[in-house]
């Protein structure tokens, strides 16, 4: 089997600078560009001819089925927007093994998690079809390997091996929005927390906005994964506490005053110093506005109040524990320090949480 069925020599432009994944898959447009003719197209094409059409427009040029990588080429090349007419979104002659350019077309769900790594998500030769992202007013259908997804606002692409990818958690609420299983939804946001791709409250987002926290068992995971990211975060305190060297706290208190009302819980606490820290591990639910109005009210007044008994109060996201733990313990130390120049705060009665 030839899997690299040369261009007819009426060609008139070279394809050496094409990688060789675009020298097997290429668009009409991107062929005519190159002389070929639309009766030598159809002629290649010819049942149990060299080429093959994978998808409307976008032509495998060799026998048998396509590999993973030319699946996705072909989606791109089929639900990308075309700059101009007759002009291809490809790479400039001039330079070598350049990515070619998708404008208005990004990979998402299934496909995009495991080409970020994903092992919960099944091999990209298992997928019947590939997830792509379009503007909510493309007029473009899903057919063959191309299942279409409109959006109003497509995300950020991120490359992955040179193709354009949606970030995880928007990846994530496209694969759970066709998903019913209740375990494989688990999976797959667990795996996006303890894999370390993203936090819990930027995948919380995604199904909020994408209307998936109304149904049980996509609510059932979001709980569990909540648990897991806060879990995460905990662990990483620790951690820093640990490499780098900073006093031991109590750890998981509540503090009172004596003989008066509860002031609240802490992740962790340094009474010499009468520093208190708190993981912010909120995420925003729908239907919940209101909840979420009042966690923050809460987290708002319990800080007021301490700061007026002469506690300082340290905030700290999982995510900027993750991406700056030495800045963090930086901030934690400073105000350690920073606990002889002030007055004493008031006496507090600390309890296990």
């Amino acid at each position: 089997m030839n899997h690299n069925t040369p261009l007819p020599p009426l060609s008139p432009r070279p394809l050496r600078h094409l990688s060789e994944v675009l020298r097997r898959v290429m668009t009409a447009a991107q062929l005519k560009s190159h002389g070929v003719a639309a009766a030598e197209m159809n002629e290649q094409c010819r049942p149990g001819g060299p080429w093959q059409q994978i998808l409307p427009g976008v032509l495998l040029l060799h026998p048998g089925p396509p590999t993973s990588e030319e699946r996705l080429h072909a989606v791109l090349m089929y639900a990308a927007r075309e700059r101009s007419p007759g002009v291809p979104s490809q790479p400039n002659p001039d330079e070598e093994h350049t990515a070619p350019a998708y404008p208005d077309a990004v990979i998402t769900g299934l496909a995009a998690l495991t080409l970020h790594g994903f092992s919960a998500t099944p091999p990209l030769t298992a997928l019947d079809t590939i997830d792509v992202l379009v503007p909510r007013m493309r007029r473009l259908r899903s057919t063959g390997c191309a299942r279409v997804l409109r959006t109003p606002a497509l995300p950020t692409p991120q490359q992955v091996t040179g193709l354009p990818v949606a970030p995880v958690p928007r990846a994530l609420a496209d694969a759970v929005a066709e998903l019913t299983d209740a375990g494989a939804v688990r999976r797959l946001l667990t795996e996006a927390v303890r894999g370390g791709h993203c936090e819990p409250s930027s995948v919380v987002r995604e199904l909020n906005q994408a209307k998936l926290l109304s149904r049980p068992h996509v609510v059932d995971a979001v709980d569990s994964l909540l648990a897991e990211g806060r879990a995460i975060a905990e662990d990483r305190l620790y951690e820093m506490v640990h490499v780098h060297s900073l006093p031991d706290p109590v750890w998981n208190v509540d503090l009172r005053l004596p003989g008066g009302p509860h002031l609240g819980g802490l992740d962790a606490y340094w009474p010499d110093q009468a520093v208190a820290l708190e993981l912010d591990t909120r995420a925003p639910r729908q239907g919940h506005r209101q909840d979420d109005d009042a966690l923050w009210s809460e987290y708002a007044r319990k800080r007021e109040h301490l700061e007026r008994l002469g506690i300082t109060v340290v905030h700290i996201t999982p995510k900027k524990l993750r991406d700056a733990m030495e800045q963090q313990a930086a901030v934690v130390r400073t105000a350690l320090m920073a606990a002889a120049d002030r007055d004493p705060a008031a006496y507090v009665v600390v309890l296990p949480r």
